[in-house]
């Protein structure tokens, strides 16, 4: 590469919104991002059924035949 070319770059992975950096300031700034970790989102656990308040409430009772019994046995799922 001579004096009088720019380096092609590909990708843009931020841009400068203000102010004139130095070339030694975008490479310390450039140095400090890529030395960062990756961070990966973390996948919440699913609730569990325990903590599921509407398991918790009573189902609706339908008058008829057979209705006192099933008000107090847990409904066949």
């Amino acid at each position: 590469m001579s004096a009088g070319e720019d380096p092609v770059v590909e990708e843009v992975a931020f841009d400068v919104l203000a102010g004139n950096p130095t070339e030694q300031e975008l490479a310390v700034v450039v140095s400090v991002l890529s030395s960062l970790p990756a961070v990966q989102p973390e996948q919440p656990n699913p609730p569990s059924y325990w903590s599921n308040r509407a398991a918790m409430m009573r189902r609706t009772i339908h008058p008829g035949p057979g209705a006192w019994r099933a008000s107090a046995f847990p409904h066949p799922s």
